[in-house]
């Protein structure tokens, strides 16, 4: 027997504002066929000038509290991934905590921008195992629309703002990878690739927010490769193989990444959670996001087995394996 952190209830928020790529026309020297022709994105969402990445995160926990039947106070920790925080302190997390009326635990960020939910699941499964809390709630949230160069075709049509939540809840299993949970992770960084996805400025530099700069065909050279090694890595740590896998829930940043993933790990596209052409990139939110989808349209059921990827910024990657 052994504990595993089981998922219980999952929620979203995207902002009202719907961008279609037809907007960016008016502004820059593009088009909706060369925005969708190169990632896949259709439109995206932008939050208001009055809503914060806190709010966002907090409208995302309310609804996967509301799925799971549970109240605030139901919630030992909260974990927030976001590279797009209200302030530099406090947290999003502390933030989220004050705005959905919990008045106990505790809460903390993660920071590793587009792996930053893999990395949260990971520290929040970590903390369901040692039994330093009973049910954790994590969190997905990002404004990236904030740190766009609105001059820059290469990335400013790549990003929108949302929110993804899911609840882990301890619970006992077989100690078997037939148990539902969480099962493995991998977690991998290397700080020799900064440059081809970094923000130009923070509080030790610049001391303002900066902008978005990436390499995208580098960066792309990289993503399918690292991406589908990390998925086989976590796979292989519970003695399971491609063949085993029901879902994919990438990291939603380009489709021919997404594709090109899919491809190397054998898995057909009718098994891949997408939903880029309708969120764009939200950076840590965009699985959380995903997964809330895939439950909401009923393709992901319960005892189905999931793999989640993504790479971001650092360069810092990771998968997770769990069982719904």
């Amino acid at each position: 027997m052994t504990t595993r952190a089981v998922v219980i209830g999952v929620g979203h928020y995207l902002p009202e504002r719907v961008v279609p790529n037809s907007e960016f026309e008016e502004s820059l020297d593009t088009s909706d066929e060369w925005i969708r022709s190169r990632s896949g994105i259709e439109r995206r969402h932008f939050a208001a000038e009055d809503e914060t990445t806190s709010d966002l995160a907090a409208y995302a926990a309310k609804a996967a509290l509301e799925h799971a039947g549970l109240e605030p106070d139901d919630i030992d920790a909260i974990v927030v991934a976001t590279s797009t925080p209200d302030l530099t302190f406090p947290s999003v997390a502390t933030m989220v905590q004050s705005k959905i009326g919990m008045t106990q635990g505790f809460g903390f960020d993660v920071q590793a921008v587009c792996a930053g939910f893999i990395y949260a699941l990971t520290n929040a499964n970590a903390l369901v195992v040692s039994g330093q809390a009973r049910r954790v709630l994590v969190i997905g949230a990002e404004t990236f629309s904030r740190i766009m160069d609105w001059t820059d075709r290469s990335t400013c049509v790549l990003f929108g703002d949302g929110a993804g939540a899911l609840i882990l809840e301890a619970q006992v299993g077989n100690n078997t990878n037939e148990d539902r949970g969480v099962l493995s992770a991998d977690l991998n960084s290397d700080g020799r690739y900064r440059d081809m996805l970094y923000v130009d400025g923070g509080v030790s530099t610049t001391g303002d927010s900066g902008k978005l700069r990436m390499q995208g065909n580098a960066l792309f050279r990289q993503a399918v490769e690292k991406l589908t090694s990390t998925a086989h890595t976590a796979l292989s740590k519970i003695d399971l193989d491609d063949n085993a896998v029901d879902w994919i829930v990438p990291h939603q940043a380009n489709i021919r990444i997404i594709q090109g993933t899919a491809r190397k790990m054998g898995v057909p596209m009718d098994r891949v959670i997408v939903t880029v052409q309708d969120h764009g990139n939200t950076s840590a939110a965009s699985i959380p996001l995903a997964m809330s989808v895939g439950v909401t349209e009923g393709k992901i059921k319960q005892g189905d087995l999931l793999v989640a990827e993504a790479i971001g910024g650092g360069l810092a990657w990771g998968s997770v394996v769990l069982r719904w």
